[in-house]
C-alpha cells in the first residue's frame, strides 16, 4: 500500500502547512513500529500551481487571455499594456522570492526592473515632501534595507498577478485562498458540484495537469487532502476527483480544519462520488483505524473511528459515520513531522508589509511544531472548545520536543520554529526554555499564548534567551467588560504588563484582536481602539489585527444565546435533517444594533498606521468617516489617555 499526502491548494506560500508532515511522520513510525510493508509520501500541489500560474509561461498565457478581454478594468489594461514586462520578470521575481537570486534586489530596488501595477500606488503617496527620505520606501526599510525594500516590491508584483488571474482566468482564485465564498457554512453541496461541474478554467487545468503527474509518480493506492481551510476544499476535491478519474481504485480520503468544523452534520452522498472518507479531528488514530479496515479487504467497517463512509441500500445512499471510541495517540507517541519529499526550496517569502512581526506569517521557511495538543484554557465562549483540537489538552514532555527540534534541524537545515499551538501553556514553554538552553540548541521560534499573568519580566527573560523572537496572543475586543464576558481570563492592564515585558526582553508581540462580540457598543469599540493605541504608544505590542466576531455552533455562545443578549436567526436553527453539507458560522440579532461593518474599516485602517508607527499620537475618532456634517462620527473615548502608562507604573 503506498499512501500519497497532500495540501489542497491555496494556503501560505512561504513554507509547508504542517498537516502532511505531521502525518507522514506519524505513518512512517508506525509502519516500522508494526513492520508494515506499507510506504507514505506527501506533496505540496498548492505550491505547485502558485509557481505555475506565476512562471513567465503561465504570465504568457494570462496575458493571451487578458488581451481578449472588452472593456478591461484599469488593473487589467495596466497589466496588458505592459505584458511583455511582466512575462519577463516573472521567473526572476520568483527565483528571488525563493532566495536563488539574491542579489537581484539591488535592481529591484531600483524600481525599473519589474512593472508597477495598481498595488504599488502607496508607494507614490509621498504627500508634499521633497526629501527622499520621506519616501514610504526609505522610511520603511532604511538605507541598508535592500534586501527587504526588494523583496516588499516583488511581493506587490506578484500581489498585481494574483487580481489579474481572479479576475481574467478564475474569479475564485486568492493567492491564500481557492473558491472560499463557496465553501464557508455551505448547509447544502449544491454550489461547490455546480462548480466542480463547470467548464474548467486555466487554474482548473493547471490543477488537473499537476495531480495527474503526482499520479503518474507515486502510483499510490491512497491520497489523503487535507482541506484546513474554506479555500482548499474546491482545490481538495478537483484533486480528488483527478485521482478517481485516473485510476477508480484508489481510496481517497479528506480530512482536516475544514472537515473538523464544518461537517459535523454530512449527510450528502454526493461528497462521496469524490472521496471515499472524510474523517474528523486528529487524524493519526482514524488514518491507523482506515489503513487496517483497507487491509480487511474493507470488512468491518464498524471498527473506524470518527469517519463517513457511503453505504449504498435498496432506498438509496446514505452517509454513514463511525465513531467507535478509541483513545487517541497522545502528544509524545505521534513521532516528529518529516518535511522530507517536499521541496523546501522552492517556497515563497512575500513582504507585503513592512512592519517585522507581521512579515513572519508569510516571509521565512519555519519548521513546525506543536508544544501541547489542544488548550489548557479551554473556556473562551466564541471558541469551540467542544472539539478535539480545543477540548483534548496533551503535552509532550521538554527533552522530546527538543528531541523533535533538533531531528528537524538536522533534516532541513534550517533552525527556525513556529510553534502552531492554540495556546502554549506557561509551564511547558519554561520547560522547553531550560532544556534548550541546558542542551545547547540554539534556534529562533515564536509561537501563540494566552496574555496571562503567569508571563513575568523573568519568564520573558528566559524565553528570549532559549531563542523565542516573537509571540501572538488574544486581546479581543481590548474591555474589561467584555473580556470577562467571553471568559477570557484577562484585563486590559494585565496584558500591558505581559506584552511590555515581552517587548523589553526583545521578543516582538502581535495582538489577535475582535470587534462586533456580542452586546459590543459602538462606544465600547472606540474605547477599544484608544486601549490599543496606548498599547502601541508604549511599545507594549508591535503588530496587531482585527477579526470580525462570528458565532459558530460549537461554541458557548450558541449553545446559550440569551446569556449574550443575543438571538440565533431562525434560519440557522434548522434540524439535522436539513444540514446536508457544512455548518460552522450562524447569523444572530444583537439588539445593540451597533454598525460593525462601518466601524471595521476605520479599525483597521488605524491599525495598518499604527503597525507602519504613523499616526499613533492621533485621537483616534480621526479614523473614523466623518458623517452628517459632524467632524467625528463615533464618540469621543472615555479612556483616560494614560490608562496603559499607569498601569506600567502604578
Amino acid at each position: 500500500m503506498r499512501v500519497l499526502l497532500l495540501t489542497a491548494p491555496m494556503v501560505q506560500l512561504n513554507t509547508p502547512y504542517p498537516a502532511t508532515p505531521y502525518l507522514t511522520g506519524f505513518l512512517r513510525k508506525w509502519f516500522h513500529e508494526t513492520g508494515r510493508p506499507h510506504s507514505v509520501v506527501q506533496a505540496d500541489p498548492a505550491l505547485s500551481l502558485f509557481l505555475r500560474l506565476f512562471s513567465s509561461k503561465g504570465v504568457a498565457h494570462l496575458a493571451g487571455e487578458a488581451a481578449n478581454v472588452a472593456n478591461p478594468e484599469p488593473h487589467i489594461a495596466t497589466f496588458v499594456a505592459g505584458a511583455d514586462r511582466y512575462i519577463k520578470a516573472a521567473d526572476c521575481a520568483l527565483r528571488f522570492l525563493q532566495g536563488k537570486d539574491p542579489t537581484l534586489a539591488h535592481r529591484i530596488a531600483g524600481r525599473d526592473f519589474l512593472p508597477e501595477g495598481p498595488r504599488f500606488a502607496p508607494l507614490d503617496a509621498v504627500g508634499d515632501s521633497d526629501d527622499p527620505r520621506d519616501d514610504p520606501l526609505f522610511t520603511g526599510f532604511g538605507n541598508l534595507g535592500v534586501t527587504d525594500c526588494a523583496k516588499h516590491l516583488a511581493s506587490l508584483f506578484i500581489d498585481d498577478l494574483a487580481d489579474v488571474i481572479r479576475d481574467v482566468l478564475d474569479p475564485r482564485f486568492g493567492l491564500s485562498r481557492y473558491g472560499e465564498k463557496l465553501a464557508a457554512s455551505a448547509a447544502t453541496f449544491d454550489e461547490i458540484a455546480r462548480s466542480l461541474s463547470a467548464p474548467p478554467t486555466y487554474v482548473d487545468q493547471t490543477l488537473a495537469a499537476i495531480a495527474t503527474e503526482l499520479a503518474l509518480e507515486h502510483k499510490p493506492s491512497v491520497v489523503g487532502i487535507t482541506a484546513p481551510f474554506p479555500g482548499n476544499v474546491i482545490g481538495a476535491f478537483q484533486l480528488a476527483r483527478t485521482f478517481k478519474r485516473l485510476d477508480p481504485r484508489v481510496t481517497t480520503i479528506l480530512g482536516g480544519g475544514y472537515p473538523n468544523t464544518e461537517l459535523r452534520q454530512l449527510a450528502e452522498p454526493r461528497v462521496f462520488d469524490d472521496f471515499d472518507f472524510v474523517t474528523l479531528d486528529a487524524g493519526e488514530r482514524c488514518f491507523v483505524e482506515l489503513i487496517e479496515f483497507l487491509e480487511r479487504d474493507r470488512h468491518e467497517p464498524e471498527k473506524l473511528v470518527r469517519t463517513y463512509r457511503r453505504e449504498t441500500t435498496t432506498s438509496g445512499d446514505r452517509v454513514v459515520f463511525h465513531t467507535r471510541a478509541s483513545n487517541d495517540f497522545r502528544h509524545a507517541e505521534t513521532g516528529t513531522p518529516t518535511y522530507d519529499g517536499l521541496p523546501l526550496s522552492d517556497y515563497v517569502s512575500l513582504l507585503e508589509m513592512a512592519n517585522p512581526m507581521h512579515r513572519l506569517w508569510s516571509d521565512g521557511r519555519w519548521n513546525k511544531l506543536t508544544v501541547a495538543h489542544g488548550c489548557y484554557w479551554k473556556k473562551c465562549t466564541f471558541c469551540d472548545v467542544s472539539l478535539d483540537y480545543i477540548s483534548r489538552y496533551d503535552v509532550a514532555s521538554a527533552d522530546v520536543l527538543v528531541d523533535r527540534i533538533e531531528s528537524l534541524v538536522a533534516e532541513t537545515g534550517t533552525t527556525g520554529f513556529h510553534f502552531v499551538d492554540e495556546a502554549a501553556p506557561p509551564a511547558a514553554l519554561r520547560a522547553l526554555a531550560e532544556r534548550l538552553l541546558e542542551r545547547n540548541v540554539r534556534i529562533s521560534w515564536w509561537g501563540n499564548i494566552r496574555f496571562e499573568k503567569t508571563f513575568t519580566p523573568k519568564l520573558a527573560e528566559l524565553l528570549s534567551r532559549s531563542g523565542c523572537i516573537a509571540l501572538t496572543g488574544g486581546l479581543e475586543v481590548a474591555s474589561d467588560r467584555l473580556l470577562s464576558l467571553m471568559k477570557k481570563g484577562v484585563t486590559v492592564e494585565q496584558v500591558a504588563r505581559v506584552t511590555r515585558a515581552f517587548t523589553d526582553a526583545g521578543i516582538m508581540v502581535h495582538a489577535y484582536l475582535m470587534y462586533g462580540f456580542p452586546t459590543e457598543t459602538t462606544q465600547e469599540t472606540v474605547d477599544a481602539l484608544e486601549r490599543v493605541r496606548q498599547l502601541f504608544e508604549q511599545r507594549c505590542i508591535q503588530s496587531a489585527f482585527w477579526h470580525r466576531f462570528a458565532a459558530t455552533v460549537h461554541s458557548p455562545i450558541f449553545a446559550s444565546p440569551k446569556r449574550y443578549g443575543i438571538r440565533i436567526l431562525k434560519d440557522d436553527e434548522l434540524p439535522t435533517s436539513s444540514i446536508r453539507f457544512a455548518r460552522n458560522e450562524v447569523s444572530f440579532v444583537d439588539p445593540t444594533e451597533t454598525d460593525h461593518d462601518a466601524l471595521g474599516e476605520g479599525l483597521r485602517r488605524a491599525l495598518y498606521n499604527y503597525m507602519h508607527g504613523n499616526g499613533i499620537d492621533l485621537d483616534v475618532r480621526r479614523w473614523f468617516a466623518p458623517g452628517h456634517g459632524r467632524r467625528y462620527s463615533v464618540p469621543k473615548p472615555t479612556v483616560p489617555r494614560d490608562l496603559v502608562r499607569t498601569a506600567l507604573n502604578p
